[in-house]
């Protein structure tokens, strides 16, 4: 089911069996709804374990911190531990922290529990550059790409999930259910990987302090990351202020309804495949060009027709889809990008990367729910327009050298 050349230290598999990629495709979907189970839950899981209104958004902020400091301090490890183990123990930590969450009799040891899935979490981010590791540059912007759209499902399908899942289980019941996923895909995980033992000697501290050294040096690295930053937070405000938009007096649209709106968002996953695709072909570039315009032609859209209108709610509709589709194509892009730049320091790469753009993420959620506070849909569509329109402006002063870099890569 695996590769073709496994337990081994160099990445010297002709192919990787589309067996494998549909398991590390499902495995970082499964691992990353993890992080957004709890978001639409919380409004529920607050009052009962003795969170005030205002308390209540530390259990989305706690998760994120631990997933941001995930990023940085436990996916650099990708680059010195036996990859397979390590993915393993940090699946194996979900486990034990979602089962903590599901049990927490207060608010304290909830959050704590909250904190470790989102460090937990980051087992995907170990995942892709494993994917990379173990497939030839002539296909790796393809299998990256399959891998990725299974993320951006996960990410999708968590919050409409749980919704209708805490319907028949109860909120605790959700944690419960995903911590049974997370062993079964632990134990299949260790059963199926293959190993693969890291060059790197480095100490754990130099290992860290190569990682600024990494971010200060490399311009393809700072410019990806720029450009995701940009993207994810146009992403994360979108999402963060449409669920208000339709709940508000323009649509009334009840819970399930917006769940049934998530849902058809998650059809610009298929993004990935294609764009993995495109970056092997060598045309990064103009995919990227199209993503940037397409991000911000999304909220565009919004404003065609009346507020309020079915055709007003149809293009919310096709706003979802192609933002999503545009930022997971720039995601793939880069990705596939910066796993050029070397094998020896890739999961240090991806560690820096998805640390910057899941910082612009937050920055997104934080600066929609501000905008659309003081100018409702009106004010946190222009500014959400306007994060890709920065992206493409930086991206029009690429140097053709860089641009060379990013197709030989």
């Amino acid at each position: 089911m695996a590769l073709k050349a496994v337990d081994t230290n160099e990445a010297v598999a002709e192919t990787m069996s589309s067996a494998m990629i549909f398991l590390l495709a499902s495995a970082c979907g499964l691992v990353a709804a993890n992080i957004y189970y709890a978001q639409p839950l919380a409004g529920v899981i607050g009052p009962e374990l003795g969170l005030s209104a205002a308390a209540t958004g530390l259990i989305v902020t706690l998760t994120q911190i631990g997933y941001g400091l995930g990023l940085l301090f436990v996916v650099p490890l990708g680059d010195l531990v036996e990859n397979r183990k390590l993915i393993v123990g940090t699946v194996a930590t979900a486990v034990l922290a979602l089962i903590a969450a599901a049990l927490a009799p207060h608010a304290g040891p909830f959050l704590f529990a909250m904190f470790l899935v989102g460090v937990s979490s980051v087992a995907v981010q170990m995942i892709v550059p494993f994917a990379a590791h173990m497939t030839p540059a002539a296909i790796r912007g393809r299998v990256v790409g399959n891998v990725m759209s299974g993320l951006m499902v996960g990410i999708m399908l968590a919050r409409p999930v749980s919704s209708v899942l805490s319907e028949f289980v109860s909120w605790r019941g959700v944690f419960l259910v995903s911590a049974v996923a997370m062993g079964i895909l632990a134990m299949v995980l260790y059963r199926q990987l293959p190993r693969r033992m890291p060059d790197a000697k480095l100490p754990y501290r130099a290992l860290l302090a190569s990682m600024a050294e990494l971010a200060r040096t490399t311009p393809i690295l700072q410019r990806r990351s720029a450009y995701q930053a940009a993207m994810f937070g146009a992403f994360s405000l979108f999402w963060t202020t449409t669920p208000l938009y339709l709940s508000g007096p323009a649509f009334q649209l009840t819970q399930g309804q917006i769940a049934l709106f998530a849902l058809a968002g998650a059809a610009g996953a298929i993004a990935a495949p294609l764009a993995g695709r495109v970056a092997d072909r060598g045309w990064t570039w103009g995919a990227t060009l199209f993503a940037l315009i397409t991000a911000a032609t999304s909220f565009l859209v919004t404003h065609i027709a009346p507020e309020g209108s079915h055709l007003s709610l149809a293009l919310l509709v096709v706003a979802a889809i192609i933002l999503d589709f545009a930022v997971t194509t720039n995601l793939v892009l880069s990705q596939r990008a910066i796993f050029a730049l070397g094998a020896e320091f890739r999961s240090r790469l991806n560690g820096v990367f998805m640390a910057t753009f899941f910082m612009g993420g937050a920055v997104g959620s934080a600066l929609g729910g501000w905008a659309y506070s003081h100018g409702q849909w009106t004010a946190a569509s222009w500014l959400g327009f306007a994060l890709p329109v920065m992206a493409l402006g930086f991206f029009l002063t690429e140097r053709r050298s860089e641009q060379r870099a990013v197709r030989v890569g």
